[in-house]
């Protein structure tokens, strides 16, 4: 396939990881902060193609994943009210909460479905005036755009009866959260294109020369993946600690600014508690002042409820690149994609998802 192949083509990527082995001097630790980039690490082997002195690990990258366990108990009890059709991308109705989750509650009889775009959840509401539409307004800044004009497109067609429970995270706090633990082993970032397509990099300079760390916005085929761990590298090597761009073919600087524009209308900066991590300040986005009727944690009143999580997951060692999903003691056993003890394992780009999906026999190996 055109634009797809070139990036996937296996003596290239071989020529590649040959370059990386010869910059390569002294053992480096590498962190991708996208979920989508973690899929593709595992599936097509590309950590496997590195020299050992270059490790990999699996940074907060997968939103779905990093959803607060106390959000997501909130949307079990908003769905779970009369009256309400609760909206939802698909991979968040595995997401275990305290007790269940969103698949549940729709076998219990509730009206929970799943939409393809936020604007579908708008046109809901549009028909059915007599119900209660909520969105699941779950991402990064890449999803912050298309929730904003859902609430935008809710208001101006006078929609009183639309709402979304808002989980946006923001990246580069998450990064700073990474690198100012005191257990952090990070050397070295790939960053996610898709972010930074809709961001622009301009964030990350003064991360780069405050923690003296390269950072590579990336793309997301092999060949992406390569270049940016060896454009990294040759930072580490020289000594520099510079943001370069490997994803040119999509991403600039200053990013996409009507996006831009429509996110910081309708959002603004918050406190945001990550799962498996805890708060971090100024990381989530949550509706500005004049939008609160589009508020579902105020309208519903979920305010009061206190989650529990699972005391076996150790999805926030693995989310903070601390631990890789082989390590879990219950990894592929009473952790499954059926059987989830974390959102790790659940979503599509979990890390633990990833290694059950490709790596699992391997795991299980003496």
């Amino acid at each position: 396939m055109k634009y797809l192949d070139e990036y996937r083509d296996p003596e290239a990527a071989r020529q590649v990881a040959a370059r990386i082995a010869r910059t390569v001097t002294r053992p480096w630790t590498l962190m991708e902060v996208c979920g989508g980039q973690t899929h593709a690490i595992v599936r097509f082997g590309l950590d496997e193609l590195l020299p050992p002195e270059v490790t990999l690990v699996h940074g907060p990258g997968c939103p779905v994943c990093v959803t607060p366990l106390e959000l997501i108990d909130k949307a079990l009890a908003i769905a779970a009210a009369p009256g309400v059709v609760f909206c939802s991308f698909g991979d968040m109705l595995r997401v275990p909460g305290s007790e269940k989750d969103l698949l549940t509650v729709k076998s219990e009889g509730h009206d929970v479905r799943i939409v393809y775009s936020p604007l579908d959840a708008v046109k809901l509401a549009a028909r059915h005036p007599d119900r209660e539409v909520v969105f699941f307004a779950v991402g990064f800044e890449t999803t912050a755009p298309a929730n904003a004009m859902a609430v935008e497109q809710a208001r101006r067609q006078g929609l009183a009866n639309f709402s979304i429970l808002v989980s946006h995270v923001l990246v580069p706090p998450a990064m700073e959260a990474v690198l100012s633990s005191p257990d952090n082993r990070v050397q070295g970032f790939l960053a996610a294109g898709h972010v930074c397509s809709v961001m622009g990099y301009h964030e990350y300079p003064p991360l780069a020369a405050k923690y003296r760390v390269p950072i590579v916005v990336t793309g997301f085929e092999p060949l992406d993946l390569l270049q940016g761990i060896h454009m990294c590298l040759k930072q580490l090597e020289e000594g520099r600690a510079e943001v370069e761009n490997q994803y040119a073919r999509t991403v600039s600087e200053p990013g996409n600014r009507p996006a831009q524009a429509l996110i910081e209308r309708v959002f603004r900066v918050v406190p945001r508690a990550w799962r498996g991590i805890g708060p971090i300040p100024a990381s989530g986005l949550g509706l500005r002042p004049g939008y609160e009727a589009f508020d579902a944690e105020r309208k519903f009143d979920v305010g009061g409820i206190a989650p529990r999580e699972s005391p076996e997951c150790i999805s926030g060692l693995i989310l903070q690149g601390l631990k890789k999903p082989p390590e879990c003691p219950a990894f592929g056993t009473r952790c499954t994609p059926e059987h989830p003890l974390g959102a790790t394992m659940v979503s599509t780009e979990g890390a633990c998802s990833a290694y059950y999906r490709y790596r699992r026999d391997e795991a299980a190996a003496p």
